[in-house]
């Protein structure tokens, strides 16, 4: 006869004596256990079916079978689950933001997310005025900045993403504070300017910027 270790600390762990726990895991697993009758479980014990070893014994193995059963059931997460989940663990809505990894540098957009056309192009066209890209556009023979010319980072980009998500949350919030606020467009980001300052062993700080696009 083999006592199967795991079982009988299992068992231990569930509140069940050690005599009885090695007793009960003598060539058997907790499957073989939960399926023992009353009888089964009195004559291997060697105790009366009246006895508390015996109540306590039967009280573990009926408590296991129910958590067998309501696992089996279906896993499909409720409203209900769900917000008792952000409650009890608020870490699983929480994603990694890059921002706070020590080798990704600082960056935000240029101006406020929710800006007009105009107030976004004062902003941008002073930040990048040391690069001359003021240009007349053909058409209209109105001043636009050439952003094309700067480097591209897609909209997908996981920064560009962190820095959406809370933009929108912060004028989410906005909106359910003053119902007359104007919430951002869709695809509000596209077009928008990151900087981006890095630490420079040289220069002490460098400072880029880069076009957000939707394709490259």
């Amino acid at each position: 006869m083999v006592v199967k270790s795991a079982t009988k600390k299992r068992l231990i762990e569930l509140g069940v004596e050690e005599e009885a726990a090695h007793k009960l895991a003598t060539d058997r697993n907790m499957a073989d256990i939960k399926k023992m009758s009353p009888d089964e479980v009195a004559s291997c014990l060697s105790v009366s079916k009246e006895s508390d070893v015996h109540a306590n014994v039967m009280r573990i193995i009926a408590d296991q079978g129910s958590r067998r059963r309501a696992q089996k059931k279906s896993r499909k997460l409720t409203i209900r689950a769900k917000a008792i989940d952000d409650y009890d663990r608020p870490e699983i809505s929480i994603r990694f933001n890059p921002l706070n990894h020590t080798m990704v540098p600082h960056q935000e957009l240029l101006g406020a997310p929710n800006i007009s056309a105009e107030e976004q192009f004062a902003v941008e066209a002073d930040e990048l005025e040391p690069w001359d890209l003021v240009r007349e556009d053909s058409e209209t023979g109105e001043q636009r900045l050439a952003k094309e010319l700067l480097p591209k980072i897609l909209i997908t980009d996981p920064v560009v993403q962190v820095i959406k998500e809370s933009a929108e949350a912060q004028d989410v919030a906005a909106l359910a504070a003053n119902p007359d606020h104007k919430p951002l467009a869709s695809g509000w980001i596209a077009d928008r300017v990151l900087k981006v300052v890095r630490k420079s062993p040289s220069a002490g700080v460098a400072v880029a910027y880069r076009l957000i696009v939707e394709g490259s």
